[in-house]
């Protein structure tokens, strides 16, 4: 074992190194790792992206990363220099001022923790881990495998130990613990608020440390340990469960910090190679940074037995793993369709968690029972509609009761409340035809369509001198332009709606001409694509090209109405200040829909397995699917300044679609895709079109 692992840290390194010598050459998957590519420091300074360089695992619930001061929603700034230590969860990505940040650790020198200042030196970190030394010449490494992790610290000779703080949370998040001290290991349980202080969530764990003495209690649930004066290096095991104390602690890792870290990395790896792209280098690493984090949440909650907690707080057992810590609102568009391609098994576990919401009494934010952080559930029933129409078993004749109580609890109270409540009436239409229930099918299929009488009343003049207005008319996060696309289950009928196709088109024209689109959130998220179901399908190829890797102009950020501090330039860079100032990354939403971009396919209307085309970002994209398929989408003619589809072959033959279908991804085959500079205006392409009509 040693052997390998010493062979297998020897491959990484090299490889690290030979990217770092080829910044400017093409990167191909074979021979190299993926997971080299990523930089975790995406996205963690200031309000652009709200995501961290903690050590994680894929969808695991414990994350060890910096506190620093200032910080931002996941605890870290990236342009900060003081730390107040580290903490153990957090939710990437998310808005409200983020939510975690249990357990801190601080370690310290001489006999009081508060007379120690953390200011940071150096910093270096990667998937699943992450390092960083001291003025003090205190470092610490950080790894993260499953549920379990390491801390590593190099100390001075002298007195020091550990501060540690299990009432510490994000925002006064914290509101009560319990723990035992048994010589140098503590366990316990804390809950805090989730996202937005909705609910709350119960997490368990085991702390230990290697070659300690024992904790002293303090009192107000601050612990203190002092390790002997000789030492120089401090290790802590550290685990998390949703189920209990005891499973946290039978899921303590006691390999080496070396061999732990490595099987992170080699488990990073292994999902980012998922997607297995060709190009140029640079963009090879923005694609893998932003591929990482599609990744990161909802998280794994059952215990290797099957055991688990249900968002009621309730102890159960299933062979299926199971799943909490969503945020479907922002992420149903993008991240969870990217997820039922890549992550299949992960998502079937996924699905049977969403499903399973319902049987606990679901509620569209956060319980007071939750078994992880959690965030928000709404859309969910067209997420399952979704992945049953990809092949995932979902039973909805269990679950149908709920599903009614649900969609019957909806509300009309704005303009954007009302498009979305329809959006769920249609998908449990949807549901009750696929339970062959006419009645019941027919009945929400009507109070979808109601959906037309409130666009006619907001959303058809767009004379009005609110209607390029942030959250006018009570609107969450948007503006009458920005929401009134929101039929995506109907754009058939939307567009007779807006005065015909000649209407349609020259709204989308008006839109786009005068910068009225918002990437910095996801209401109108789906706009781009919108020019699909017309003759002029060419300009949602330039779009979507345009907002994943060219210089756009954004004059709406979410805390501001149009004109104020407008930002021209990308929006995706791989760099701390990425994204547009106040755009989250939502739980891998906005990274997902640039993966999505750049692989030549995106999500048409989630509740149907459809996507739409566009020229990819590279040269050459595999998916690596289940049973040993592939699925390769190929450039001809690659270049960026081909922006538009000339032609389609699937399997070497034309593919007169401007779509696919998962059921033809699963198939694997190679798509090629031949680019051009000028669009082909007159195309005699099948154009996918939603209709509530059907």
């Amino acid at each position: 074992m040693k052997i390998f692992i010493r062979l297998m840290s020897c491959l990484l390194l090299s490889q690290l190194n030979v990217l770092a010598q080829q910044s400017k050459d093409n990167f191909s998957i074979n021979g190299k790792q993926p997971v080299a590519l990523v930089n975790v420091f995406l996205g963690s300074s200031g309000d652009h992206g709200q995501m961290s360089p903690a050590a994680s695992y894929p969808f695991s619930m414990l994350s060890i990363g910096p506190q620093t001061y200032p910080k931002t929603h996941t605890g870290y700034e990236h342009l900060a220099k003081k730390f107040e230590g580290f903490t153990h969860n957090r939710f990437e990505g998310v808005g409200c001022q983020g939510s975690g940040g249990n357990i801190l650790i601080k370690p310290f020198l001489g006999d009081d923790p508060s007379k120690t200042e953390l200011l940071k030196v150096t910093e270096k970190a990667s998937p699943g881990y992450y390092a960083v030394g001291f003025e003090n010449k205190i470092s610490a490494e950080l790894s993260v495998l499953g549920n379990a992790g390491k801390h590593v610290y190099q100390f001075p000779k002298g007195n020091k130990g550990f501060y540690l703080d299990l009432s510490y949370a994000f925002n006064n998040a914290f509101v009560d613990e319990q723990h035992q001290i048994k010589g140098n290991t503590v366990t316990g349980w804390i809950t805090s608020k989730t996202t937005c202080s909705v609910g709350k969530y119960k997490i368990y764990y085991s702390l230990s440390v290697v070659d300690g003495v024992s904790w002293k209690d303090n009192g107000n649930h601050q612990l203190v340990l002092m390790l002997p004066e000789d030492a120089v290096v401090a290790e802590i095991n550290v685990a998390l469960s949703s189920v209990s104390a005891e499973a946290a602690a039978s899921a303590i890792n006691k390999n080496s910090f070396d061999q732990f870290k490595l099987q992170s990395a080699i488990d990073w790896n292994r999902n980012l190679k998922k997607i297995e792209v060709k190009g140029n280098v640079t963009d090879a690493r923005l694609f893998y940074s932003l591929l990482y984090r599609t990744m990161q949440s909802p998280y794994v909650i059952s215990e290797k037995n099957g055991q688990y907690r249900n968002t009621k707080g309730d102890l159960k057992k299933d062979k299926q793993v199971h799943y909490n810590g969503w945020a479907i609102w922002d992420n149903y568009r993008t991240q969870l369709p990217l997820l039922s391609l890549i992550n299949q098994s992960e998502y079937a576990g996924m699905v049977s968690s969403i499903a399973e919401l319902y049987e606990s009494g679901k509620k569209d934010y956060a319980g007071q029972n939750e078994p992880s952080n959690t965030v928000r559930s709404e859309h969910a029933i067209v997420v399952l509609l979704d992945a049953y129409r990809k092949g995932y078993p979902v039973d909805f004749k269990k679950i149908a009761d709920s599903l009614v109580k649900e969609v019957n609890g909806l509300d009309y109270k704005s303009p954007d409340k009302a498009l979305e409540t329809s959006y769920d009436h249609w998908a449990l239409a949807e549901i009750f035809a696929i339970l062959k229930n006419k009645e019941r099918a027919d009945f929400y299929k009507n109070k979808a369509l109601e959906y037309r009488k409130y666009w006619n009343k907001d959303f058809k003049d767009l004379n009005k001198n609110d209607v390029d207005r942030m959250q006018a008319r009570g609107l969450y996060q948007g503006t009458i332009w920005q929401y009134r696309w929101f039929v995506p289950y109907d754009v058939k009928g939307l567009i007779t709606l807006d005065g015909g196709e000649e209407a349609y088109l020259a709204h989308l024209d008006e839109f786009f001409a005068k910068d009225l689109y918002n990437h910095a959130n996801e209401p109108d998220l789906q706009v781009p694509l919108m020019y699909n179901v017309t003759r002029a399908g060419y300009k949602s190829q330039y779009w979507m090209h345009q907002l994943a890797a060219d210089t756009v102009i954004q004059n709406y950020f979410n805390d501001n109405s149009r004109g104020i501090g407008s930002y021209i330039g990308k929006i995706y860079k791989n760099e701390p200040e990425a994204y547009l100032r106040t755009m989250d990354d939502d739980a891998g939403a906005m990274s997902a829909w640039y993966v999505f971009t750049a692989s030549g396919f995106s999500p048409a209307c989630v509740g149907w397995p459809v996507y739409y085309l566009n020229v990819p970002l590279f040269p050459s994209l595999t998916y690596n699917l289940p049973k040993g398929r592939t699925f390769k989408i190929e450039t001809e003619n690659f270049d960026l300044k081909n922006k538009y589809i000339q032609a389609v072959f699937l399997n070497d033959k034309p593919f007169k679609r401007n779509y696919i279908t998962q059921d033809e991804i699963n198939a694997g085959g190679v798509l090629k895709i031949v680019s051009a500079a000028e669009p082909v205006k007159v195309s005699d392409t099948e154009n996918w079109i939603s209709s509530i009509e059907n």
